[in-house]
């Protein structure tokens, strides 16, 4: 599921490409995943795109808000005016990015299930294979105070401090990883930067939180915060369906630590190969040499 990283890829191209925008038009081709009135969005321009962890919000002048929850295989594609012109064709044309092959089928295309028509020839196409995403029209004033997001915990940049941190981590037994992954006490952070966090920070993703020492915790909260960065940078990973709104793939997934690199030697100590189990239902990352448990 795209996290932090990848979200906020998002929120700043469609701050670039859709912001100052209005919507002219809503096509919905999945009533179950838009949840609201398209009467509600229409002849709204778009104000400000925000992001809650892995939720985007789109507040419109009207007082309404598209609160968007890709989760695991959701797209956001925009097609338009305002997408950098790559270069021109044979003809003399202008040329648009063109899509990743995990824009399957296309947009609009059988995996297309809402369609904003925007002022001056844009779209904003949501598509997802598997359909776990939604769209919900919501009262701006209640965005922050409503669903999921409501019961966010703190995020990294924003209200994560480290007191926060080391109180949360001394009151559970929970393994360190699923901490780190409970959205409720720490906002935006998935499995691939979980794994690449604990193995920046030499810890074991088996260890009880409550028993980290006060360094441990410390290198954890930096290593969250490093991986996380470098996630922006390359624009998030790309490991199954994400895509930016271009329709481009980011490219964490060539540069992460730990995730995804099982069978292969650990960068650090050059002495073990990466080992992949399951801890709570997800793949899990580590170096049994440099991320020793001692129980």
């Amino acid at each position: 599921m795209p996290e932090l990283p990848e979200v906020e890829s998002i929120k700043l191209q469609l701050s670039k490409y859709v912001v100052g925008h209005k919507i002219e038009a809503v096509d919905v081709r999945n009533q179950k995943i838009f949840q609201g009135k398209t009467s509600d969005v229409v002849g709204a321009k778009i104000k400000e795109i925000r992001r809650f962890a892995k939720v985007l919000s789109i507040d419109l002048s009207n007082g309404n808000s598209l609160v968007i929850h890709i989760k695991l295989t959701g797209q956001l594609i925009y097609r338009g005016p305002n997408l950098s012109v790559k270069g021109r064709s044979s003809s003399g044309r202008k040329t648009v990015p063109p899509l990743s092959k995990k824009v399957m089928g296309g947009v609009p295309g059988p995996h297309t299930h809402v369609i904003f028509d925007l002022d001056g020839g844009g779209f904003l196409y949501y598509n997802d294979i598997r359909r776990f995403g939604w769209v919900k029209v919501i009262k701006t004033k209640d965005v922050e105070k409503t669903g999921f997001i409501g019961k966010l915990g703190p995020e990294p940049f924003k209200d994560l401090t480290l007191q926060y941190f080391e109180k949360v981590l001394s009151k559970t037994a929970r393994t360190i990883k699923v901490v780190l992954m409970d959205q409720a006490k720490i906002g935006g952070v998935g499995n691939i930067y979980a794994n690449d966090a604990l193995w920046l920070s030499k810890i074991n993703p088996k260890t009880p939180a409550s028993q980290l020492s006060d360094n441990e915790v410390k290198d954890l909260y930096d290593s969250i915060h490093k991986v996380l960065k470098a996630g922006m940078k390359y624009g998030g990973a790309s490991e199954l369906a994400f895509v930016t709104p271009d329709g481009a793939e980011g490219e964490y997934q060539k540069h992460t630590l730990a995730y995804g690199r099982d069978g292969e030697p650990c960068e650090r100590c050059h002495k073990a190969k990466i080992q992949k189990y399951f801890l709570s239902g997800r793949g899990t990352y580590f170096c049994p040499i440099c991320q020793i448990y001692l129980s």
